[in-house]
């Protein structure tokens, strides 16, 4: 008889850098009684902050091109994910106040994340992250 452990639906955690955490919390108001799970104040409240230099190999911040893979419809789609004021959609810069950007940051190659976008639920694979 197989013995294991009972799977239990922990999130996979954030990791941000410091440089990345200070840009965005200004993004991400100061109203902590009034947070959304799908939002960046969420995400950013649940972050694991570290030393720029101590942030994971493939780790999504600010400024990564990042290949994802929509989990129902196999979609791949490359960008990177930018400042407000740098996004751009015509040369696939996305803004990190996009679902798809808050969704994104701080995750790493091989997660998997679900996020409400405008077109309903919708589950991410991260692919590939390039600094």
């Amino acid at each position: 008889m197989k013995s294991g452990k009972a799977k239990t639906k922990e999130k996979t955690p954030v990791i941000l850098c410091e440089e990345d955490y200070n840009l965005l919390k200004q993004f991400a108001g100061t109203k902590t009684d009034d947070i959304s799970e799908m939002s960046l104040a969420y995400e950013l409240n649940r972050a694991v902050i570290v030393d720029n230099e101590s942030l994971p190999v493939g780790t999504i911040r600010l400024n990564s091109l990042v290949s994802v893979k929509e989990v129902n419809s196999g979609k791949v789609t490359d960008f990177r994910i930018v400042m407000p004021i740098d996004a751009d959609i015509k040369q696939k810069k996305i803004s990190i106040l996009a679902p798809l950007g808050a969704a994104l940051i701080g995750f790493r190659k091989g997660d998997e994340v679900e996020w409400k976008m405008p077109a309903g639920v919708k589950r991410f694979t991260v692919l590939n992250v390039q600094a």
